[in-house]
């Protein structure tokens, strides 16, 4: 494993369609125990795909992602993902929903209760535990998701784009809640997104994405101090440097 990561991608290309499409190519990436990589970058670069293949829902065409180690084939123990889209099963109420992946695993309903209860306190949604998907905002319905992925206690916690489909407010809300869950949790996570100003204020490190092929440009450290505050991280001068050298990066890849 590179320098004890927890997550390796090597040298790992993803095509479709008898290789006439390129999801991405040769890419090499590696994601440290309990850090939060962000990774950002246009349309089409295959950050989804990518993020896919590291949670053993798609195989890698060439190359491999390794977890600890091990090759990754298919899902496994330990790995939760939130989509963008919530996935809420709209028949069951909050707990149920934060709950669905604990009874697929067969634990005692005591267990289940404690840790659905636990949970729901943590992601602020007590109070609506009975409520339904469309009795609920969709950032709180965003919140829903993220404590069914948590409930299970994974190792690694996968995010494509989560906070993408909720208002500007509630999104920064979400990214402050995100910070103290990391804070709290030290999960291994790993948080794709369009937004540069998300990937900075969330990220330990960057890596920026290029298109046509998909592959990673660069890594970039983030050396904000934790616990962070996102207004005092935007306040700072090197946000400043970051944030233009990332567009600059990406500026050739969404600017024809």
């Amino acid at each position: 494993m590179a320098n004890g990561a927890k997550i390796v991608v090597d040298h790992a290309s993803k095509l479709f369609l008898e290789g006439t499409v390129v999801a991405f190519r040769n890419i090499e990436l590696n994601v440290r125990s309990n850090e939060l990589l962000c990774i950002v970058g246009p349309s089409g670069c295959g950050k989804t795909t990518l993020l896919r293949c590291i949670g053993g829902l798609l195989t890698p065409s060439s190359g491999q992602v390794l977890i600890d180690g091990e090759p990754i084939r298919s899902p496994r123990a330990g790995v939760a993902i939130v989509f963008q889209h919530f996935g809420l099963l709209p028949w069951k109420t909050v707990v149920d929903n934060v709950a669905f992946g604990l009874k697929i695993a067969r634990l005692p309903r005591e267990g289940v209760a404690e840790r659905v209860n636990h949970y729901v306190q943590l992601v602020g949604l007590t109070g609506f535990e009975n409520h339904y998907p469309y009795q609920l905002s969709g950032g709180m319905q965003q919140r829903v998701g993220l404590a069914r992925a948590l409930a299970i206690d994974p190792e690694i916690l996968l995010m494509d784009e989560p906070f993408a489909s909720v208002d500007a407010q509630t999104r920064e809300v979400l990214q402050e809640e995100l910070l103290q869950l990391h804070d709290r949790e030290r999960k291994t996570m790993i948080f794709i997104t369009h937004s540069i100003d998300e990937a900075i204020i969330l990220g330990d490190r960057v890596a920026v994405m290029a298109s046509r092929p998909g592959r990673v440009k660069e890594v970039l450290q983030v050396d904000f101090p934790r616990p962070r505050d996102p207004a005092g991280v935007r306040a700072q001068p090197r946000y400043t440097e970051i944030r233009n050298h990332i567009w600059e990066e990406l500026r050739p890849t969404v600017i024809m």
